[in-house]
Order: structure tokens, then C-alpha cells, then sequence
């Protein structure tokens, strides 16, 4: 039997062996399982009294985190300790120290704005994940480039209004353990937008985005400009202007206190974050498994009330058609009680 909806298949009264479900290009199938792409783990799903099993493709786009993950330009990196031990207590419990903004991370509003509602535990569930898109960008990347509408749009993805977005740059494979690690081309070096893109996105109503990068606002358009002048120069002799003659002042009104803001770097931070347009850093793991592929994708930081970032797992979940989220309950709604 054949139905194409959960609706049906709970309406229906079969007694058949074998039961085919598909929802929105979702194939269930007695006597398959969940599993994890590059893992031979199965899950059983409980429909009615039959278990209905389903093969669900999904890709880590996450970086390993440990002692050696490095921060961001002039942010510490992590520290583990050993608060008990199997010889003293029979048990093993860690602590650890770590920035907010080390390895793959999302972004509250909170990091950049007046906003105490910006932080991990208001973003609800169906805003983390959702429907999305992988943009393969690394063709027109080198180092300092920037990232333009024209160049996002070149790679013939299919990008739709409200999409979470997320942009491989190809910069991830010099990232801490990678096979052409090195961190100050991959910090200081990265591409990024420019203010054309920015308003590219809002116009799209991108629901959130993310790239394999340091950050999301190019390397010379952060205070890397001042911490390393010596990249600064470089890049003035480069392109013949200073980073903060290259990409200018921006100007947009404090939602709050209706103050006139002008600034010269961080755009994609301060602009952007006041007006929802949040974002994921340092994404990696197996992205180049779903370049240019629509999906879902979730970002899962701690709902932690008053956290203006974190460390996240970032997920995709390949072959779900256009099946679209639903946030279901307080929590998942962010709804705070």
C-alpha cells in the first residue's frame, strides 16, 4: 500500500506485511532503518503497532572540538579538566573553559546588540532548523575575496525566499587538524560579503546563515584590521586602499534608541543581528557531501537563557522533498515560563 502523507497512513486500516510510506520524497520502508551517513546505526520507528523503518540521510557539517581547537583572532581556546577519576571515585567527570565562539558556533543577537532577548534559549526550534540550501561558492574564492550576490546566485543553487543559507567557501579545509591547515590563512585571510549581500539577504528573508569561515564578516572587515596591522597593510598594498577605505562606513538606526549608527566594520554583526539576520561560523565536517543540494538543516546550541552564543552541531538532512517544520510546545517555540 502506497499513501503519501502521515495523515493517511493514520487513517488507514491495513493489515499488510509491508507498509510504503512517502512523505514529501521520503521513503519509510519496513525493515530499514534511520541511518547515520557513514555509520551502520538503525533507529525503529513506532507507527500504530507496526514498526515502520525509513532511511534517512544526514551529514555532520561540524567541526571536531577539543584542546587544540583554535579561537578566533585575540579569543583563548579550550582547557579540559579531570574533576574526578576511575581510581579515585569509581568515575570519570570533566569540566571544561571555553569561549563561546571557538569551533563550529551560532550566533545570538546578543553578541553584537542590545538585545537581552538575542540569546540561545529565545531561538526557537523551527528558526534553527529548517529548510535549506548549500551553496558552492569555492570557484571564485581566493584569499580576501569578496562574496557578492552576483558570485551566490553564479552557482546555480536553488535558493528560495526564507532559506537557512549556508555558503562553502572552501576555507574549512585549512582549519585546525585539516589537510591544509593553517590558521592565520584561515582567520585572517577568509573571504566575505559585502553590503550588496547583506541586503541581498534581508531581501530574501534568509532565515539564518553560515560559512566554513573565522566569520562571517570578511577577515579585513573585523578588528583583525587593528590586531594584525601588518595584514592590513599588506592588504592596502593589494588593493591599493586601507580595509577601511575598501569597504567604507554603513550607517542604520539602534532599533531601540533610534540613534544613528555609523560604523566601518562588523556589518554582518551589528547590522545584520539587529535585524534578525543571524549567523553560523566555522561550519566544516563532511560539508562538500551536500554542495549545492536543498535539505534541511539544523543547528543545535544548548538553550541556555542569557548565553549570547555557543558551540553548536550543525546537521543536514538529506532527500526530505518539501516537507516543511512546525515548532510543536513552549519549548520548542521558545517560549519562556
Amino acid at each position: 500500500m502506497e499513501c503519501s502523507s502521515c495523515a493517511s497512513l493514520s487513517a488507514a486500516n491495513t493489515n499488510f506485511d509491508m507498509i510504503k510510506l512517502f512523505i514529501n520524497n521520503i521513503q519509510i520502508r519496513e525493515g530499514r532503518g534511520v541511518k547515520l551517513a557513514g555509520s551502520h546505526h538503525l533507529k525503529r520507528l513506532p507507527v500504530g503497532s507496526k514498526f515502520v523503518e525509513g532511511l534517512l540521510k544526514i551529514v555532520d557539517l561540524t567541526h571536531v572540538m577539543n584542546v587544540h581547537t583554535p579561537g578566533w583572532v585575540g579569543y583563548a581556546g579550550n582547557k579540559m579538566y579531570y574533576a574526578q577519576n576511575l581510581q579515585t571515585q569509581m568515575i570519570v567527570a570533566q569540566r571544561i573553559d571555553t569561549a563561546l565562539h571557538v569551533g563550529t558556533h551560532f550566533d545570538g543577537a546578543m553578541h553584537a546588540t542590545d538585545n537581552r532577548n538575542g540569546d540561545m534559549a529565545h531561538l526557537p526550534l523551527d528558526y534553527l532548523f529548517n529548510k535549506a540550501v548549500v551553496v558552492d561558492i569555492s570557484g571564485y574564492m581566493h584569499d580576501w575575496a569578496v562574496i557578492t550576490p552576483e558570485i551566490i546566485e553564479s552557482a546555480g543553487a536553488d535558493i528560495r525566499e526564507g532559506d537557512i543559507l549556508i555558503l562553502h567557501t572552501g576555507w574549512h579545509k585549512h582549519y585546525e587538524g585539516q589537510s591544509q591547515q593553517d590558521l592565520v590563512k584561515y582567520f585572517c585571510y577568509h573571504p566575505g560579503p559585502n553590503l550588496d549581500t547583506l541586503h541581498w539577504m534581508l531581501n530574501k528573508k534568509i532565515k539564518w546563515w553560515g560559512m566554513d569561515t573565522g566569520s562571517c564578516d570578511h577577515a579585513m572587515n573585523t578588528s583583525i584590521r587593528r590586531m594584525r596591522p601588518d595584514l592590513a597593510d599588506e592588504f592596502t598594498k593589494k588593493h591599493g586602499k586601507t580595509p577601511a577605505e575598501f569597504f567604507g562606513i554603513f550607517e542604520y538606526t539602534h532599533k531601540k534608541s533610534g540613534r544613528k549608527v555609523q560604523q566601518d566594520m562588523f556589518p554582518f554583526h551589528s547590522w545584520a543581528f539587529q535585524e534578525g539576520l543571524l549567523h553560523a561560523e566555522n561550519l566544516g565536517g563532511d560539508i562538500e557531501l551536500v554542495l549545492n543540494q536543498r535539505c534541511l538543516i539544523g543547528a543545535f546550541p544548548w538553550r541556555y537563557e542569557g548565553l549570547e552564543g555557543c558551540p553548536c552541531r550543525i546537521v543536514a538532512f538529506l532527500d526530505t522533498g518539501d516537507a516543511s517544520v512546525e515548532a510543536m510546545g513552549n519549548a520548542a517555540k521558545a517560549i519562556l515560563t
